[in-house]
């Protein structure tokens, strides 16, 4: 008997996705993003099924199961009964509403085969359909270490759900509680989003990067007016704030009201109000999440706890549910939004309709180090680019470049990785990112302003040799997907010395607070003192520990400042040409593609087109 296939995808709606397990086991999987340089790309993902079947050398007479993220037909029932209930609110949104589910969405099967078709493939059978819930739970608990696990989603919307509690043990996931539209703590954590000028779906990690500068001074009125929080974390949402029904707004006139002032103009000045409603609405989202935690500890009886769906990747509140939830370890999956969905639909056809048993994870999970998308190149980078003129220095010894990455990194030098499998999920995990050295002062406004053309305020990561963590970080667990905020030791946070007049509305020099904090490790840590930790080992991505090994020889500090390789409005890079293109055209002093060394200084002048730099 040959191989079983099972193809995961996830799309028209934002960050699509194609997953591909073969024998159970993840092979592939990357965000339509990467491929077409539109960021949150919503299209059917055509290009990543390609790379995903070609990835994992499915043949063309393959038994290919297929399954989709969601059930558009109870989505669009619920879209329906939503504008019904709005009435006139929705008519001028209601037609285009409309026109989306009914040329696209409830058509993807056909979208989906047509795909196939085209690329010499045939499913085995009709495209299986999951519950939107169901595709985050999966993807949250099947690849995880536990071989049974409490079951947190948290989300905007899926048909109904926006959150849900369930138990995963072995191959099955029980949907125990869950919490419906229009109640959703991710569309509450969006309409603060947008209330503060950022985009809905794509800038709620800036809200989260904004709060430390702020106040929780309009918490009490978040609890008090706009939801009725109970102690199972389970909440009401009061809609006279809200206009996301009607789809025209995310927030009323009367939200305007109660928080001071209409919505934030992307254009406009970050002021004292934003960054105060950004701090508010973190520590009530952090509140709710910790009472779900509690309430599912106590509904499921597990002490491991699995986290997924796009709140989840608001790792300050995963970190403190690690500090202070009822869970012994918790475990978050790195492509935690709609495109992990993608490999969830995967997991739980293979599991759930095929009826394929889980292995003992044995307390590893099995996500490959989230490096299971396209190399950067299918032919020597060396050689392809020289014959375009593009000097560069190829290294045979992987330590030998090991070592001269850190010597350059100890001298000061910002330099981009390119090198290996792609990560899949929104974090550059050392594959696709830009490295530095955490130590120097001035290195967090060098890289906003000169390379990565982004807001101030908005924090560094750091990764840190995985055995010397704890030294360095007040986290007692490995994070090698990024997923925890943690105190960074040593770190002295500066006084606020802002104005205590709530109307205070003068532009905020947020990097100048920045720059106040006292740490060790000034380019990672932020305005609060903390840092999104990111431990790697040499089981992961050796390359990448081979680094941190070789700087730390140098230096005594096994830690290095790790950005996503791209600019603000673009995707990460995919491609080695997009990695040179991006290199060229920002303040980058070296680039490592695979195995080669390029050296700005060397290479002749840039005359192609530029990175994209728009806002996002």
């Amino acid at each position: 008997m040959g191989h079983q296939f099972v193809l995961g995808v996830s799309g028209l709606y934002h960050d699509a996705a194609a997953a591909l397990l073969c024998d159970g086991q993840l092979v592939a999987a990357a965000q339509e993003e990467r491929f077409t340089r539109v960021k949150n790309d919503p299209a059917l993902p055509a290009h990543a099924i390609e790379y995903c079947l070609q990835a994992g050398k499915v043949p063309s007479d393959a038994e290919l199961t297929v399954a989709y993220y969601e059930k558009p037909v109870s989505s669009f029932v619920r879209v329906l009964k939503t504008f019904t209930a709005v009435g006139l609110k929705g008519i001028s949104t209601f037609p285009r509403a409309m026109e989306e589910s009914l040329r696209r969405k409830l058509w993807v099967s056909y979208g989906i085969d047509r795909t196939l078709k085209q690329l010499g493939f045939c499913p085995a059978g009709q495209t299986l359909f999951a519950e939107h819930h169901m595709s985050h739970a999966a993807a949250a608990f099947y690849p995880s270490p536990f071989h049974s696990a409490a079951v947190l989603t948290f989300d905007g919307v899926g048909e109904w759900a926006t959150s849900s509690i369930g138990l995963g043990s072995g191959r099955k996931i029980d949907l125990l509680q869950e919490m419906r539209f229009p109640s959703s703590l991710g569309l509450l954590y969006s309409a603060f989003t947008s209330a503060c000028g950022f985009g809905v779906n794509s800038g709620e990690y800036k809200l989260m990067g904004l709060a430390p500068f702020g106040e929780p001074r309009y918490s009490e009125r978040i609890l008090g007016e706009v939801i009725d929080l109970r102690d199972d974390g389970s909440f009401t949402v009061n809609l006279d704030y809200f206009d996301y029904l009607a789809g025209k707004r995310m927030t009323s006139k009367r939200f305007d009201q109660l928080f001071d002032g209409p919505p934030r103009k992307a254009s406009a000045p970050i002021t004292r109000r934003e960054c105060d409603l950004a701090r508010s609405i973190q520590v009530v989202l952090e509140e709710v999440v910790l009472r779900v935690a509690h309430h599912a500890h106590t509904l499921t009886g597990s002490d491991q706890a699995v986290l997924g769906g796009g709140v989840a990747l608001n790792c300050v509140a995963n970190g403190r549910l690690l500090r202070e939830g009822p869970f012994s370890e918790v475990w978050v999956q790195p492509a935690a939004g709609d495109a992990g969905s993608a490999l969830g639909c995967a997991l739980w056809a293979w599991h759930e309709v095929c009826g394929s048993e889980r292995p003992d994870p044995a307390g590893q999970d099995s996500m490959k180090g989230a490096l299971v998308g396209p190399l950067p190149s299918e032919t020597s980078t060396c050689e392809s680019f020289t014959a375009l003129g593009r000097p560069c220095e190829q290294f045979i010894d992987s330590a030998e470049l090991a070592g001269r990455v850190a010597d350059l990194l100890a001298d000061g030098a910002i330099l981009g990785m390119c090198s290996g499998r792609m990560e899949f999920g929104p974090r550059a995990l050392g594959n696709r990112s830009i490295l530095a050295d955490p130590r120097s002062p001035s290195m967090q406004r060098r890289l906003n302003l000169s390379i990565k053309n982004r807001e101030s305020f908005r924090p560094f990561a750091p990764i840190v040799l995985a055995e010397r963590s704890s030294e360095f970080f007040e986290l007692d667990c490995p994070s090698p997907y990024m997923s925890f905020v943690a105190p960074v030791r040593g770190a002295q946070v500066a006084s606020a010395d802002l104005p205590d007049n709530p109307a205070f509305s003068d532009m905020m020099d947020l990097s100048a607070r920045l720059e106040q904090v006292d740490s060790p490790l000034p380019a990672v840590t932020h305005v609060d003192g903390s840092a999104r930790v990111q431990t790697v080992d040499a089981q992961r991505n050796p390359q990448l520990h081979s680094i941190l090994m070789a700087f730390e020889k140098l230096t005594d500090c096994p830690v290095l400042v790790n950005t996503s390789f791209n600019v603000r409005g673009e995707p990460i890079v995919l491609t080695a040409e997009d990695a040179y293109r991006c290199f060229m055209t920002t303040q980058m002093d070296f680039l490592v593609i695979d195995d080669c060394l390029f050296n700005k200084a060397d290479q002749p002048h840039w005359t192609g087109h530029n990175a994209v730099i728009v806002p996002d």
